[in-house]
């Protein structure tokens, strides 16, 4: 299993769990976490991304998540995850790795699908 995809695995485990052990494990304490590449801001730090976990999602998500590159600095992860009843989102996830394997620097790239217009 190459580091990505553990790392990748370990990410599931903690998000379906939201237990702080679970996500301290996968990110560094000064890590950052950009929900979309353009925030101004992003999430910093271990306690600001726990709480921030905390938060509910819409419905319980099904995800298809891969790993699409890496070397030893940086994973790139592909997939799809849909929250039932709510939305579908395509998924390109940048993991920054620091040199313990855990995620100094979280990026996620996500896309709504393109809503078909009548005669469009």
């Amino acid at each position: 299993m190459t580091q990505t995809s553990e790392w990748l695995e370990a990410y599931v485990r903690a998000w379906e769990t939201k237990a702080e052990g679970d996500i301290r494990a996968i990110f560094t304490d000064d890590a950052e976490y950009w929900f979309r590449p353009n925030d101004a801001e992003p999430v910093r730090g271990i306690d600001a991304m726990i709480e921030s976990w905390r938060e509910p999602e819409p419905t319980e998500p099904v995800h298809d998540l891969a790993v699409l590159i890496e070397n030893d600095e940086l994973g790139i992860i592909k997939g799809t995850v849909s929250y039932p009843g709510h939305a579908d989102y395509t998924n390109l996830w940048e993991v920054w790795f620091a040199s313990d394997g855990r995620a100094r620097k979280f990026v996620e790239w996500w896309m709504l699908p393109r809503e078909m217009q009548p005669g469009v």
